[in-house]
């Protein structure tokens, strides 16, 4: 080599370095334009005076409709419960409250979220309809978020394909991406019965143009205004951040510890959020215990940012790795949470006569690391296999169906609403097309057959139709279309592609989504970013070639 080429490739090396260093500094500059919006006053703790009110017609508990409560898990796995002798650390963190829901009630044993991501899950669940016949297609993203994450997942090593951001023209600000104020929520359908409704913790459906729960029929809501779980040097929270995973690069810069009251200022909640929010709960539960109620408390965990409470950290000393420690204290409390929650209701006489859902809004994600999270199936949060739609779902209502049940045939995340809207004898909606069913027939054995003949998903080009035991999944772009057919009951954790060699059952499920298809409506905003999502490996493990992937539209 020349000494004039060996200065040419040294100019090119400091050039590539300098460039890269230039890269980085651009982006730690955007992280903290990102980190300094978010920046704001937060007033102290405030106490909530909860409204308190009795039965306008003197019925007794049992005489009344029923109360309705409804518990939501943020990115629950399904191998995250032991209810089915598996759990967290390889079963060695029991959720003994979860579990006792699952065998005193009815657990479903196939339970679907109505979407691989929490925000269009959450619209089908409180409306009871595909929330993409209304356009809440994509999954609504803070600022910053649609640029920053994909710039900090292309520069991961290991990645073989990168996220591309969509050219969308004009952004939509965030809190305008939510549920129309023209949609019915369950809320709203159950004023007219004499229910007080009260929402706590995670909402993601727009805070503006009517939006809010406290405006979609809620008579108080206790909402999570950021995402910390405590301040990150509270002493009494232990923090675990995953560098490989840009969200949560992105949460850990734009979240802050905070909470509002119907709308009111941001201030402090009063303490670590699972167990704050559960304390509101039980609040909500005494005070509304001589009149009809539905309490939608929606928590945050197991979501990240990882931040568990120290006395649940220090409780699981026999887990060795720092990151599924802290995973497994915050899934602990959790399942505190709802055995407070139940025991709430038989403290003041309630149990009988109250219809209990617990359910998860979609699977456990791969962003975190833990490879067992959704086992024994493919896929994660995101994702439409497996992994990412089915989710623990149970229900309980001792006063109306026997205990100790598994209810096999597919339920859905919508069928909430329906079924809670029967329970109080209220019509649902008649001037739209209502998705969910009452599932309470089928489970006493009062109707016959499944509740659904097909489900779909879709967000973008990845939709899916699961009929008659088959699931379809296509995936189009990246071209050429990609598809993927299981045959459910032979085939639960999707290992076998029937795709090519069944093209006429293709050819019939590809109609039926065609005809869902043309019942949906245009998205109310653009998808932001096409993000590739291993199926079948964490974000801790490098791509390989032949590794398979699903294309994400947000």
């Amino acid at each position: 080599m020349s000494r004039r080429a060996g200065v040419v490739i040294g100019c090119v090396v400091v050039l590539a370095a300098l460039a890269g260093v230039a890269w980085m500094y651009r982006l730690e500059l955007l992280l903290q334009v990102v980190e300094f919006q978010q920046r704001r006053d937060v007033a102290p703790t405030q106490t909530i005076d909860w409204d308190s009110g009795t039965d306008p017609a003197g019925r007794s508990v049992a005489e009344r409709p029923p109360n309705i409560v409804v518990i939501l898990a943020d990115d629950l796995g399904w191998n995250d419960l032991s209810w089915q002798g598996g759990g967290v650390a390889g079963g060695s963190v029991p959720t003994p409250n979860l579990d006792a829901l699952a065998h005193e009630g009815v657990q479903f044993a196939n339970g679907y979220a109505a979407n691989g991501t929490c925000a269009p899950s959450r619209a089908a669940l409180m409306t009871g309809r595909y929330s993409t016949r209304f356009g809440f297609e994509f999954t609504p993203t803070p600022a910053g978020f649609s640029t920053m994450v994909p710039m900090l997942s292309n520069a991961t090593p290991g990645r073989l394909r990168p996220s591309v951001v969509e050219e969308t023209g004009p952004s939509i600000p965030y809190e305008d991406m939510g549920v129309p104020a023209s949609e019915i929520t369950l809320a709203e359908l159950l004023k007219p019965a004499g229910y007080h409704s009260v929402h706590i913790g995670k909402w993601h459906l727009g805070t503006s143009g009517g939006m809010a729960p406290h405006d979609q029929g809620f008579d108080e809501s206790l909402l999570m205004a950021s995402g910390l779980y405590l301040p990150e040097d509270d002493p009494d929270v232990v923090n675990s951040k995953q560098d490989f995973d840009a969200i949560d690069r992105f949460l850990w810069r734009a979240m802050r510890f905070g909470a509002s009251f119907n709308g009111g200022e941001e201030f402090e909640p009063g303490g670590y959020v699972t167990d704050y929010y559960t304390d509101q709960a039980v609040k909500v539960i005494e005070a509304n215990r001589d009149r009809p109620f539905f309490l939608y408390l929606a928590h945050w965990a197991v979501h990240t940012p990882l931040q568990a409470l120290k006395d649940d950290y220090d409780a699981l000393g026999h887990i060795d790795e720092h990151r599924l420690r802290v995973y497994a204290a915050m899934v602990r409390s959790l399942d505190r949470s709802v055995g407070r929650v139940l025991d709430a209701l038989r403290d003041n006489g309630l149990e009988e006569n109250t219809l209990v859902f617990f359910t998860s809004d979609n699977g456990g994600p791969a962003y975190i690391g833990l490879p067992r999270v959704n086992e024994p199936f493919r896929g994660w949060k995101i994702s439409f296999f497996e992994g990412g739609i089915h989710v623990p779902f149970f229900l309980k209502w001792p006063a109306r169906l026997a205990g100790g049940q598994s209810f096999e045939p597919p339920v859905h995340g919508f069928d909430i609403f329906a079924t809670a809207a029967a329970a109080a004898g209220v019509e649902p909606p008649s001037d739209r097309a209502i998705d969910g069913v009452d599932l309470v027939p089928y489970v006493a054995g009062e109707a016959e057959g499944a509740p659904h003949e097909a489900l779909f998903w879709r967000t973008g080009g990845y939709q899916v139709v699961l009929a008659d035991g088959y699931k379809l999944q296509v995936n189009d772009p990246p071209a050429p279309s990609q598809q993927w057919l299981f045959h459910l009951p032979t085939d639960p954790t999707e290992q076998v592609n029937l795709a090519a060699d069944e093209p006429e059952r293709v050819a019939a499920l590809r109609e039926l989504l065609a005809k869902h298809n043309a019942e949906q409506a245009e998205p109310l905003w653009p998808s932001a970013v096409r993000s590739p999502i291993n199926i079948d490996k964490t974000l801790l493990e490098p791509d390989a070639a032949e590794d398979e992937f699903i294309y994400w539209f947000n």
